[in-house]
């Protein structure tokens, strides 16, 4: 007797697993039903068409060769009874059949394996005024093109995006290309609160606001101000923003109605709970996708990912095991890539609060450079973050901002965590090197270095929002070490002792540093490289309380002289 196996939800999980399904068995029967128009669609790019980088919105549910991803491709091409708006309203699991409404119709539909590829909702904010026109969320095919119609035809020149994680910054980046004064409110103190700790996020920043994108960060949203129906402004706990059009992305939450009350079993996220062979509670039934839960794999943790990448690599172990193999899906590290004007932004593993979440004793060094050898056309500026475990020098997790080569040490970084690498491994990987590529010794490995070092007490780091913190109040003596032209064009601002003596003075002139008894010594240059130096030969000289500061100027994300001029 054929198998039947019935898909709830289509686009990354539904249709990947009913695909992957039909070239290992010829024979099944499969039936997807989605309650929306749309099969299959690439929703991670719709940022890129308000952009303009996509200049067709056919892109995203089109076939490379033009051929539109609708019903009767995936039943002449895949051989798939595939069904648009088709609305399933229960799940039986006793007698194994689904029960959906579709033309208005009630119907009911038997299965043999149900596979639950319900996806995600964003998150609507319950305030004042949240009906109004021109208030968008940003997810499904039709949020966008509303926004699109709305830019071409109602002359909107001021945009207010809610919330800074990947949509709202990579929305910035699209209405800024459109020439829109555009505002960002994130009621976290920074951006890409979920991936970034604060220092790199800080720095990250920076850019942001100089292009002129106005960043209203540790700001809630409180309400909307509106005229005749249409929205005006965005209120939060501060001030009132203009605005004609507002972006509402402040996260989304998984479509786990059916399952709940069907009595399959949630998990701590809320999402569904699923085995590493992604079967529920029911093993007739199998999740994935947004509404799947996952599990880190380093912190242990079960996550909420809403990712495209992940809800595509579910829906080919579902396959696979609803063929009989026993194939184990080992979680995710969460990672995440961005592009924010000419920036990049990247993580994966653990970052501080995560790390701490999960009992790790764990140190950190921010490591600057540049993403190939300076002296090469197109070398860029890039700021690498490692964490690793104490004692076992285990690599924890990784971030990454900079104007090039991000992707390329997040990619790395996957392999090197998802294997268990230590920074010993990951200073010895044989990373391949020319100078239009990389250095001699990759930023990764520069940066497993340094924490060797750190972590052998040789190198003694302060993180720069952690000197930040206390440069205020704290007693101690700020030796630039760079040369006298870096140090008279741009120096950090408000440092109440500083003295600029270059590395190479230090050996020969340091007992003339004005120094107090048991003062605190913090050296400083362009990247750390030469403030590691000199806190080096201070300490061989007998200079006891001696450290330097992480990522010197390239990576000081705080106020410095030049600003203020």
């Amino acid at each position: 007797m054929t198998k039947k196996v019935v898909i709830i939800g289509g686009v990354a999980t539904g249709m990947k697993t009913a695909a992957r399904l039909r070239r290992r068995d010829p024979e099944v029967e499969i039936i997807v039903l989605e309650r929306g128009p749309s099969l299959s669609y690439g929703a991670c790019g719709f940022p890129y068409f308000i952009g303009g980088d996509v200049a067709s919105f056919s892109k995203f549910d089109h076939t490379p060769q033009g051929i539109p991803r609708d019903a009767a491709f995936f039943r002449d091409v895949k051989g798939i009874d595939a069904r648009t708006g088709c609305n399933v309203t229960a799940i039986d699991r006793a007698a194994k059949k689904v029960t959906y409404v579709e033309a208005g119709e009630e119907k009911q539909l038997p299965y043999d394996v149900l596979v639950l590829g319900t996806g995600s909702t964003p998150v609507k904010l319950p305030l004042p005024h949240a009906d109004a026109g021109g208030i968008h969320s940003f997810w499904f095919p039709w949020d966008v093109q509303a926004v699109d119609q709305e830019l071409r035809e109602r002359n909107v020149t001021d945009v207010v995006i809610i919330g800074a994680g990947f949509i709202g910054m990579e929305l910035a980046e699209a209405f800024h290309k459109r020439g829109l004064t555009t505002s960002v409110v994130e009621m976290q103190d920074r951006v890409l609160p979920q991936m970034l700790d604060k220092e790199m996020a800080d720095r990250l920043e920076k850019p942001i606001r100089a292009a002129g994108i106005q960043l209203y960060l540790a700001e809630k949203t409180t309400g909307f101000t509106e005229e005749a129906g249409v929205v005006t402004g965005v209120v939060t706990d501060k001030r009132v923003i203009p605005a004609q059009l507002v972006i509402v992305a402040v996260g989304v939450r998984p479509n786990v109605e059916l399952a709940k009350a069907a009595g399959l079993k949630l998990g701590p996220t809320g999402c569904i709970a699923v085995n590493e062979y992604l079967q529920t509670s029911d093993a007739a039934i199998y999740a994935g996708g947004d509404c799947a839960e996952n599990t880190h794999r380093v912190g242990g943790a079960k996550v909420f990912t809403p990712m495209g990448s992940t809800a595509n690599k579910h829906g080919r172990v579902i396959a696979d095991n609803i063929c009989g193999d026993r194939i184990k899906y080992p979680g995710v590290l969460a990672t995440g890539v961005c592009q924010i004007l000419d920036w990049q932004a990247g993580s994966t593993g653990l970052n501080e609060r995560t790390a701490a979440a999960a009992g790790f004793k764990f140190k950190s060094v921010v490591v600057p450079g540049q993403d190939r050898l300076a002296y090469m056309p197109g070398a860029k500026s890039l700021i690498v973050k490692l964490l690793a475990e104490e004692g076992t020098g285990r690599v924890l997790g990784v971030q990454a901002v900079g104007m090039g080569g991000v992707d390329k040490r997040i990619d790395t970084l996957v392999a090197a965590i998802s294997l268990g690498a230590t920074l010993e491994d990951l200073s010895n990987f044989d990373i391949a090197y020319a100078p239009p590529f990389n250095g001699p010794i990759d930023n990764i490995a520069t940066a497993a270095n340094v924490l060797e070092n750190k972590l052998a007490e040789c190198f003694r780091g302060v993180n720069p929002k952690d000197f930040e913190a206390v440069r205020d109040h704290e007693d101690y003596l700020f030796v630039d070490v760079r040369t006298k032209g870096e140090f008279a064009k741009n120096r950090i601002a408000g440092i109440k002792q500083m003295v600029n003596m270059p590395l190479g003075e230090i050996r020969a002139h340091c007992q003339e540093l004005p120094v107090k008894e048991g003062q605190k010594i913090i050296t400083s240059c362009q990247i750390d490289l030469r403030g590691y130096e000199a806190e080096v030969i201070l300490r061989g000289k007998g200079f006891k309380n001696v450290c330097s500061l992480e990522g010197g100027m390239s990576a000081w994300p705080y106020a410095t002289e030049c600003d203020e001029k």
